[in-house]
């Protein structure tokens, strides 16, 4: 890789790095925010659920932006709305100020400072050979910062309070601007007077990828991703502490999954340019579905949580590289952020449905149980669900470049 693919590899990493680290953390502000505002967890876990939800809807349009026009003006307004939304955290005492803030706002924000995003500058300045490895660079770098902030988070916390936490979170969030502003200059919109192509419409092209059975099924797979990712993130603090473990070990337990998390999206992007993508995301939803029952099935302990992060944590964005290279394969990489964003909104409908029915079921059973089965239960239909996908070229995207 030349040194101008190599800049735009560290400063997309980075943008992704402070987006997914600082929201990788907000599950440890369930317990202080709802003593403090004498709310429910459902409370909680809607607003969370909404900031999934409002992210994968607008995930399509942010995508087809920076197609369209570069991806600079996206980054930098996901930068700010990022900003505005934790601030306004500290000042939300209602559910209904809180969901605008940290759902509408954050989710908002969120769809113009991640993967689709940065994927599709990465996919028009990467050779296809190598895009399945800088892909899984950059969900590398998204995985350090869940690994980098989760202490980072805890401590805020615990020495200063929520408030003063989600204050210096903003302030961190404030870097993505002027990176934002370097990974433009790095960027090659696919756009160009003579690219006719590029006036297909959001609903011609997404019609078109629908047409075929293999993206319909990445929808599914992608689906269950969100649901399990998202429970366990938000939920598994509080289900540790029901169970008489401290702070310290979901703080190491999130911290695990983020370090892990590095390893596994190196290891299957790298993996993902040599064997069969489809394979290898069937692969990830049953050996999830495996450690979720192990861990469910074996005693309760600081180990069994260690073992449980880490096995976990080398799975949560092993999908991502893998996905979005099978979307690049398939219809080429000219709507890459569009459709990517189309099946990532899969992603976030799971992740709300997997983050609100945990704060729902407890509050009705007393327990997260039964969404830890619908949990296991989801994975094995996302196994079988990527089985049949092929990377061939859509013959509908055949005339675009890929």
């Amino acid at each position: 890789m030349n040194d101008s693919i190599k800049r735009l590899l560290l400063t997309g990493g980075l943008i992704v790095s402070l987006a997914m680290g600082i929201r990788h953390g907000f599950g440890f502000f369930m317990p202080p925010m709802t003593q403090a505002f004498g709310w429910s967890r459902e409370a909680f876990a809607f607003a969370l659920g909404l900031q999934n939800l409002v992210w994968g809807l607008a995930q399509p349009f942010a995508g087809a932006l920076a197609d369209r026009h570069g991806s600079g003006k996206v980054l930098l307004g996901g930068a700010l709305l990022y900003v505005a939304g934790l601030a306004l955290m500290t000042v939300s005492g209602t559910p209904l100020l809180f969901s605008l803030s940290a759902g509408v706002l954050l989710g908002l924000a969120l769809s113009c400072v991640t993967y689709s995003v940065i994927f599709g500058v990465v996919a028009r300045s990467v050779p296809p050979a190598y895009r399945s490895r800088a892909m899984g660079i950059v969900a590398a770098a998204g995985s350090f910062g869940q690994f980098a902030m989760i202490p980072v988070e805890q401590g805020l916390i615990d020495g200063l309070g929520w408030l003063p936490a989600l204050l210096i979170l903003a302030g961190c969030a404030a870097l993505m601007l002027p990176l934002s502003g370097w990974l433009a200059r790095e960027d090659r919109p696919a756009q160009s007077a003579a690219s006719a192509h590029l006036l297909r419409s959001m609903a011609d092209t997404f019609a078109a990828a629908w047409a075929e059975r293999g993206f319909r099924l990445l929808m599914a797979g992608y689906f269950v991703c969100g649901f399990q990712v998202v429970f366990i993130g938000v939920h598994l603090p509080a289900y540790l502490r029901d169970h008489g473990l401290g702070g310290g070990v979901a703080s190491l337990a999130l911290a695990l999954i983020g370090l892990f998390n590095i390893f596994g999206t190196m290891a299957f992007g790298e993996l993902g340019s040599r064997w069969s993508k489809p394979g290898l995301l069937s692969f990830i939803y049953l050996a999830r579905s495996v450690v979720i029952a192990v861990f469910l099935l074996l005693p309760l302990s600081g180990v069994s949580v260690a073992v449980f992060a880490a096995a976990m944590g080398f799975l949560w964005l092993s999908t991502v590289p893998l996905t979005n290279g099978v979307i690049a394969g398939m219809f080429g990489v000219r709507h890459l952020g569009m459709l990517s964003g189309a099946v990532f909104f899969s992603h976030q409908v799971g992740s709300f449905l997997g983050v609100w029915l945990g704060g729902a079921l407890y509050d009705l059973l007393g327990n997260y149980d039964l969404v830890w089965m619908l949990a296991i239960a989801l994975g094995l239909l996302a196994a079988a669900a990527n089985l049949p996908v092929r990377e061939t070229p859509s013959a509908s995207f055949a005339k675009e470049d890929a």
